[in-house]
């Protein structure tokens, strides 16, 4: 077994039988985020933990607002929430403004029932599988349990099953992934956060590691030149085709409220339902080009019959295989004192 496979299986050990808090901030860190950038610090008390935003993991190109990373800190928070009750505790989730005027979240934790262990246990498996699914559709009893998951005040969602459906949100997906391929900072950012060499993705525990999108490792001075060659416009445009005609569906996220707070609330509701996914045995992985490409966004909002709204998410989901898992760095590294 590699020094790669090692570092991902270490990360993802179970919780002990009696999990301390620095446990379950583990588990809280292998939520889902963009460009596994891993935007959070954790602020450990007796019996609350602090997720503060880490601006200096923000990607402006992609996400100017920091739309991505507050949903990637209730990501975090949802992950938190679960193993934390999956160990008989109780949870109170509030956010808070600190003094500089930004958005944390506050988590107090007492004792409870023993709750959402089938959630838990999907933590460590969880993964953003870039890849082709087998394309079979799934039963009206899995659609429901996604959708029970994903149910949460302030976050609506769009269950998109069929087909014409499907073709015609490709459309929107492969525009927007267009535009970002024209924009040089986007480009640039991307390849910022890949890691293409196995040393690189151990050293730094973060990014877009090769193994994790499918791609063999190559050494760090030819990776980017291989990525230039192979980063090209029509190839994406067909992968992304082939990904979507091989997945059961898309889910679509949109928050009531346009703020960090309503973002935090899309990654508890998005997370919640990739752990049930997890748990069911199916894939799921984003496209997210046309919430990202400003210039489609109404559009596709329009179609959705939101106009005036700003969606927040668009995930595929499916029957697959897993991939090698991404790495997360030490949580000694995300414990701030």
């Amino acid at each position: 077994m590699n020094r790669y496979t090692l570092a991902a299986r270490e990360i993802r050990k179970s919780l002990p039988p009696e999990p301390g808090l620095r446990d379950i901030v583990r588990f809280a860190s292998l939520a889902a985020n963009s460009h596994n950038t891993q935007p959070w610090k954790f602020l450990i008390n007796e019996d609350t933990v602090n997720i503060l935003p880490d601006f200096l993991r923000s990607t402006p190109a992609v996400d100017p607002d920091d739309h991505h990373l507050y949903i990637s800190l209730g990501c975090a928070a949802e992950n938190l929430v679960v193993a934390a009750r999956a160990s008989g505790r109780s949870t109170e989730t509030t956010t808070h403004r600190d003094e500089a005027g930004d958005t944390f979240i506050r988590i107090a934790l007492g004792e409870g029932e023993v709750t959402d262990t089938m959630l838990s246990d999907a933590i460590p498996k969880r993964q953003s599988t870039r890849s082709e699914y087998d394309g079979t559709t799934l039963s009206d009893a899995e659609l429901d349990q996604l959708a029970e998951a994903a149910t949460r005040e302030g976050v609506h969602f769009h269950l998109i099953t069929q087909r014409m459906k499907l073709d015609q949100a490709l459309e929107f997906i492969q525009v927007g992934n267009a535009a970002q391929m024209d924009d040089p900072a986007f480009v640039d950012e991307l390849k910022s956060w890949i890691r293409f060499s196995s040393k690189t993705s151990i050293e730094k525990a973060d990014g877009l590691s090769a193994p994790s999108t499918g791609n063999p490792s190559s050494p760090d001075w030819l990776g980017p030149i291989v990525f230039g060659f192979a980063f090209r416009k029509k190839a994406e445009t067909a992968k992304l085709a082939r990904h979507l005609a091989s997945s059961a569906g898309l889910v679509v996220f949109v928050a009531d409220d346009e703020t960090p707070e309503g973002w935090i609330n899309v990654g508890r509701s998005f997370e919640r339902f990739a752990l049930m996914a997890t748990a069911l045995g199916l894939c799921h992985a984003h496209m997210n080009m046309p919430i990202e490409a400003a210039s489609i966004r109404p559009e596709f909002a329009k179609w959705l019959g939101i106009e005036g709204r700003r969606p927040d998410l668009v995930v595929r989901f499916g029957r697959g295989e897993p991939m090698p898992m991404s790495l997360r760095r030490p949580v000694e590294d995300v414990i701030v004192a």
